[in-house]
């Protein structure tokens, strides 16, 4: 019979630890708050075509997105339920420096042995050549992922798993570029009983699903 009265490991203990320490990581997008260990290099065309320095300016100063859409209202409250079971759907917003340009909520909680993690971000730059260069940035920082079509105009994917104490964790994430905005999801999962990790498949999907509907709540918010 599974019981949560048993010490947590050391893992899960920093894990549980105060939102409050993601926002001391200054909301730095370019690696999310998680620490996933990369290996090798990912890959992917090099784009030749440059901006003709004789079109017009109109681009650039337009943006689509002006503001970042509310994270913990970004979800659906069953998919909150089934990602993160035992969590509040309410969320906890992290405290930004700038709401209106960077906003990430986070959810997590313990089920009796099982733990899940899930953040939801969204990062508002001057313009789409802003976005496409720190997302193509974001990408060539993880390896081992592939492109996610569908998702916005650019969507990126991957899943590390790491282990610490013999303790293994599992943790997805997606990277992508609307426009002018760019959204990150980050979702991870621990079983503390068995001390293994959620399967590759199962921690990618929710991430992309989870992807798919922060997006969607970014293009409703700016329809509104």
């Amino acid at each position: 019979m599974r019981s949560s009265s048993l010490p947590l490991p050391l893992a899960l203990t920093a894990r549980l630890s105060p939102v409050v320490v993601l926002a001391a990581a200054g909301w730095a997008l370019t690696s999310g708050p998680f620490a996933a260990t990369s290996a090798g290099e990912h890959k992917e065309g090099e784009k030749t075509g440059t901006p003709s320095t004789s079109a017009p300016a109109t681009a650039a100063a337009s943006k689509t997105y002006a503001a970042a859409p509310s994270p913990c209202g970004s979800l659906a409250k069953k998919t909150i339920t089934s990602l993160v079971p035992g969590a509040k759907s309410a969320g906890k917003e992290i405290p930004s420096t700038d709401s209106k340009l960077r906003r990430t909520c986070s959810w997590n909680a313990l089920k009796g042995y099982d733990y899940r993690w899930l953040d939801v971000s969204f990062e508002i730059t001057e313009n789409d050549e802003a976005a496409q260069k720190s997302y193509k940035e974001n990408v060539e920082e993880k390896s081992g992922g592939g492109d996610v079509p569908g998702v916005g105009d650019s969507a990126y994917s991957v899943v590390n798993l790491t282990t610490e104490d013999k303790q293994q964790t599992r943790e997805g994430v997606v990277m992508v570029r609307a426009s002018n905005a760019l959204v990150t999801v980050t979702y991870n999962g621990s079983d503390f009983e068995t001390k293994k990790a959620p399967s590759t498949d199962e921690i990618n999907k929710a991430a992309i699903k989870a992807a798919k509907e922060a997006v969607a709540a970014l293009e409703d918010g700016q329809q509104s």
